[in-house]
């Protein structure tokens, strides 16, 4: 690992450590029992991570037009060391040290690059006939546009300066193609005819994921990612995925065209590549594809270096790992045997025919296993919380480190798919209507005998290295007394220990931003990324008045009736707003006959408001917004729609 250690330690800083405990003799005794099951010292991993370098941006350091860093690696100079602190689990150290690799490497000569290492996901640039091919443009433009410098700096200089023919979005998850103006502006694609091809469904999907639910997906996610912790040994390491979320501008441009659920065959810029549907696998709106003039497979997000998550801890829809792994059996049936390089979205290529095979058949057994299992325990009477319990890995997990854990897990994914079949509940009544948190906890520290004994059988819990029973004690006590300062440590430290052993790096992320929410010492992060105009203006009116909807005070609006017609000149579009029962339910493209009021406003004028541009009061007064009817009504009405708060408590009332 000498290379690799020399390529981390590039640009180092100090990183000063938070005020945390360290690891419990428990915890390291677990971290040398993983270090001894598993093969940490393979180096096939590492040959494929580094190989086929090219050139690197300095220190990993990408600034925004402010000259703020929207990336910057130099604080992670600490996963140098080759062996894992105490306080990292050793195999997710080995994965964090293989993600940190960044640069442009060459993956099929003269034909196919990648950037990676410059966000959490991977841009691939693929030579056309007459230009460039850019496949999923990052998060964010600062990233997606300093990746394309270097290689235009690197490629370009020495092949000659080529056009942007087409660029692909692989799937409707934004860190895909939210960095798409940084390599190509709507200007362009106009003009030059430039290509955006994206799979069936991509538009309605990539602009509408997480607007209903945003608020508590967006507030979730700086907990699985890390986003409010500092970058170290006993903080943030690595989300399993990739390194972390780039912190730029997210963009939206909307394709020219989509390959149908069908699949098939499309030329681009000359070039033939082989489409297979994957949408219902990681993502609502997904392909895969295989290119067979350079004998290249790009896996998207169906096939990556780790075991994905059937239902992320942010927060979604929950996915079919069954699904999951016929997809990727298509793939091997269709282009195994043939593909002598396979590249995804995330992590480092696989080279090699047999190599490409054994990942795509260790991935499809992964995802089976998850699938069969669950329901095979379920089919016996085993409920959400026994499952995984019940389940040792999978074979294929101990000799493969591409199917380990290290963003999903086993546990959740199981979890995750009794979800989808049998939902929330276990089928025991007593879990059918249990109290809420806050009431149940008080009930529990009385029979406890009182908070000072609770605490007393938390603390001997931790002590005894029983962490998961220790947090199920001191969290009923914090939720009885949150304002309990020994109880909130007690607790911190509990999700300290539990934090250090988890393999995937969502699992420590989560338990150490709680610790740190607890101490008080969680970085003040709402959110990195700002999304642009483009993005704002892709949403649909459809799902913007839905997710307005969402934000009514029913309480307070339950004697309010009225209809409200919306009319938006420059979109050509309407919807009418009823309002009664504490309800309300808007009917997009309808024009109601007796509205209470009808107020005309331009979209441009709402994508203003959602971008924080423009505030409503303020436009009213204005006259940019037009009121026909009863305002007051509206007025009144529109009062019933207070902005959540972003920073809602997670692990305390």
């Amino acid at each position: 690992m000498r290379r690799l250690t020399a390529l981390l330690l590039a640009g180092s800083l100090p990183f000063t450590a938070a005020a945390q405990d360290a690891a419990s003799e428990a915890t390291r005794t677990t971290q040398a029992e993983i270090a001894k099951r598993l093969p940490l010292d393979d180096p096939r991993d590492e040959a494929n991570a580094t190989r086929g370098k090219l050139a690197e941006i300095a220190d990993g350091v990408i600034a925004g037009k402010d000259s703020k860093p929207v990336w910057d690696r130099r604080p992670y100079a600490f996963l140098g060391d080759a062996k894992a602190p105490d306080t990292v689990n050793p195999s997710l150290w080995r994965q964090a040290r293989l993600n940190a690799v960044h640069g442009l490497f060459e993956v099929v000569p003269g034909k196919i690059w990648q950037l990676r290492g410059y966000d959490i996901s991977v841009m691939t640039i693929i030579r056309g006939k007459t230009g460039w091919i850019v496949v999923d443009p990052l998060l964010s433009e600062e990233a997606a546009a300093a990746g394309w410098k270097l290689f235009a700096d690197t490629v370009e200089a020495k092949s000659g300066k080529l056009p942007v023919r087409a660029v692909i979005f692989s799937h409707s998850h934004s860190d895909h193609f939210g960095g798409v103006g940084g390599i190509v502006t709507p200007e362009q694609v106009r003009k030059e005819r430039i290509r955006i091809i994206a799979p069936h469904g991509f538009s309605e999907e990539a602009t509408s994921e997480n607007v209903l639910a945003g608020g508590a997906m967006g507030r979730r996610a700086l907990y699985m990612f890390g986003s409010i912790l500092p970058p170290g040994p006993a903080g943030q390491v690595d989300t399993g995925l990739g390194p972390k979320l780039s912190s730029g501008t997210i963009g939206y441009m909307e394709p020219t065209e989509t390959v149908a659920a069908t699949g098939g065959t499309l030329t681009i810029d000359g070039l033939a590549f082989e489409f297979l549907d994957a949408g219902g696998t990681e993502a609502p709106s997904e392909f895969v594809f295989y290119i067979p003039a350079y004998k290249a497979l790009h896996t998207t997000e169906v096939v990556t270096h780790n075991l994905h998550n059937i239902l992320t801890l942010r927060g979604a829809q929950v996915r079919d790992a069954l699904h999951w792994s016929k997809v990727i059996d298509a793939m091997l049936l269709r282009w195994g045997g043939k593909a002598e390089v396979a590249m995804a979205s995330h992590h480092w290529p696989t080279w090699g025919t047999g190599e490409v095979g054994a990942l795509l058949t260790n991935q499809r057994d992964a995802y089976r296993y998850v699938h069969d299992r669950t329901l095979f325990l379920a089919n016996r009477g085993a409920t959400l919380h026994e499952l995984a319990d019940q389940t040792p890995e999978a074979p294929v997990q101990a000799a493969d480190f591409s199917t380990r854990g290290y963003y999903g897990t086993l546990n959740h994914d199981m979890k995750a798919t009794y979800q989808r079949y049998f939902g929330w509940w276990d089928g025991n009544p007593a879990n059918f209507n249990p109290l809420p948190p806050e009431q149940s906890a008080a009930k529990y520290v009385a029979l406890a005998g009182g908070a000072d004994k609770l605490l007393a059988a938390g603390k001997a819990a931790i002590a005894a290295g029983e962490y998961r029973w220790a947090a199920e004690l001191l969290n009923k006590l914090v939720f009885a007394e949150p304002d309990n300062k020994a109880a909130r440590g007690a607790l911190a430290s509990a999700y300290d220990q539990l934090g250090y052993q988890s393999e995937s790096g969502a699992w420590r992320n989560y338990y150490l931003a709680a610790a740190a929410s607890l101490r008080g010492t969680a970085l003040d992060n709402l959110s990195g990324n700002g999304q642009s105009r483009s993005f704002v203006s892709a949403i649909p009116t459809a799902v913007f008045f839905d997710a307005l909807a969402t934000r009514f005070d029913a309480a307070k609006g339950a004697a309010l009736k009225g209809t409200f017609q919306f009319v938006l000149p420059d979109s050509k579009e309407a919807v009418s707003v009823v309002v009664g029962g504490g309800v309300e339910f808007p009917r997009y493209g309808v024009t109601d006959a007796a509205p209470t009021a009808t107020i005309t406003i331009d979209r441009k004028t709402l994508d203003d408001v959602m971008l924080g541009q423009a505030q409503f009061p303020a436009l009213l007064q204005s006259g940019v917004i037009r009121i026909d009817g009863d305002r007051m009504a509206f007025l009144s009405w529109f009062a019933l729609h207070p902005p959540a708060d972003p920073r809602f408590n997670v692990v305390v009332p």
